[in-house]
């Protein structure tokens, strides 16, 4: 099992949610997030004055899957997200060893399906 985690832009978010489901992807954990990166954070203006704005909103995508989905996830991230400018994001996919789920104690496959 793998975990993918994709930190994407904010207005990419509903279409990468949309083709996750068309591909049968069902369970996500998602988190509000600020960060920065290459992009270096933004300039802003108020009232005249010019300010920086040190980390930039993004949305923090987390899914565990079989290991033969990660590509086809990964794909579809890519389509999803990427715009070609500095700041699309990064994508993680790190082993699971355990996965459990709590209520009936399910393990492996069966605990993330």
């Amino acid at each position: 099992m793998k975990k993918i985690e994709a930190i994407v832009r904010p207005e990419v978010f509903q279409e990468l949610r949309e083709k996750l489901v068309h591909i049968g992807i069902g369970g996500l954990t998602v988190f509000e997030a600020a960060g920065c990166g290459n992009q270096k954070g933004k300039r802003g203006a108020f009232r005249g004055t010019s300010y920086e704005l040190p980390l930039v909103s993004r949305i923090k995508v987390e899914m565990v899957t079989e290991e033969h989905r990660v590509d086809e996830i990964v794909g579809a991230i890519l389509e999803a997200c990427g715009t070609g400018q500095v700041g699309d994001g990064k994508i993680f996919i790190s082993p699971i060893e355990e996965v459990i789920r709590i209520r009936s104690g399910e393990r492996g496959k069966q605990a993330v399906l």
